[in-house]
């Protein structure tokens, strides 16, 4: 497996599929580069050169005990696009993959990027303070770190059953194989590395970093998205990156990678093409 080592002896696994320019994922929580194939399948194999590493703690990386935050991941990223010599990159990033596109940007500036993707993202902020009254408390996300501490396995089997997919509204064909392609992604994280990922996610205030982005930029998210809810992030983030395209999928979940893959696949292309 192509793997890379990063300066704390962290084992990073990534994919690397096709040729032509380069289009880099990073996943959401608690997943790792699978959750990319549908979108990677489809780019790569209209000339473009895919890549998607597994975050430290998931997947097929490595699980340091420390690390677990978005500094961390953000330079596990740079070290990857230096140790492959990437240049002119289009990041694209769903949940907390976009923090981490968002993290990069705003620690490693943009000079080996040209272009911008936050699908479903979670910056600029998912927790509710006084500056982010729109956010969500503190209570919701003790709540999952209870419920993973409780019964990881149920609380994973839940959230894919559920919310990420919008498998909990009326009307929807539920896919089994999506909850159990999940379910072991999710599984296959670390336990600590996950659980720490919880408090990345949510309480990492990304909106200097949004302010740092000069490249064109485009944010994609469900009007219907469960897990982050649109308006204290994708509406947000439009407000705050310069020059970007918001663009709303009615009724679309969190996962559009899934849910709305056509669509998404179609609007990915354009966008790298123009």
């Amino acid at each position: 497996m192509p793997t890379l080592i990063t300066k704390d002896g962290t084992e990073i696994y990534y994919k690397d599929w096709g040729s032509g320019p380069t289009v880099a994922f990073s996943h959401g929580w608690p997943l790792s580069a699978d959750a990319w194939d549908s979108q990677m399948f489809f780019l790569a194999s209209h000339g473009y050169r895919c890549i998607a590493h597994d975050r430290r703690g998931h997947g097929r990386s490595s699980q340091p005990w420390h690390g677990n935050e978005m500094d961390t991941y953000a330079d596990d990223l740079a070290e990857l696009f230096v140790a492959l010599d990437l240049k002119d990159i289009a990041m694209i990033g769903h949940s907390t993959g976009g923090g981490e596109v968002a993290r990069y940007i705003g620690r490693h500036g943009t000079g080996r990027v040209a272009k911008a993707v936050l699908m479903g993202a979670v910056p600029p902020l998912m927790l509710q303070t006084p500056a982010n009254p729109g956010g969500l408390p503190m209570a919701v996300f003790d709540g999952f770190r209870s419920a993973y501490l409780a019964d990881r396995a149920q609380f994973f089997l839940d959230v894919a059953s559920g919310p990420f997919f919008g498998f909990n509204r009326p009307g929807v064909k539920v896919s089994q194989g999506l909850i159990q392609a999940w379910w072991l992604q999710g599984m296959m994280s670390g336990h600590k590395n996950a659980y720490d990922c919880i408090k990345a996610f949510s309480e990492t205030d990304f909106t200097a970093d949004l302010q740092k982005f000069d490249v064109p930029t485009l944010i994609i998210h469900g009007d219907d998205d469960q897990i982050v809810p649109i308006g204290a992030a994708a509406l947000r983030s439009a407000e705050l990156v310069k020059g970007s395209t918001l663009k709303i999928y009615p009724g679309g979940p969190h996962s559009l990678g899934n849910m709305r893959k056509e669509q998404l696949n179609a609007d990915l292309l354009a966008f790298l093409r123009s």
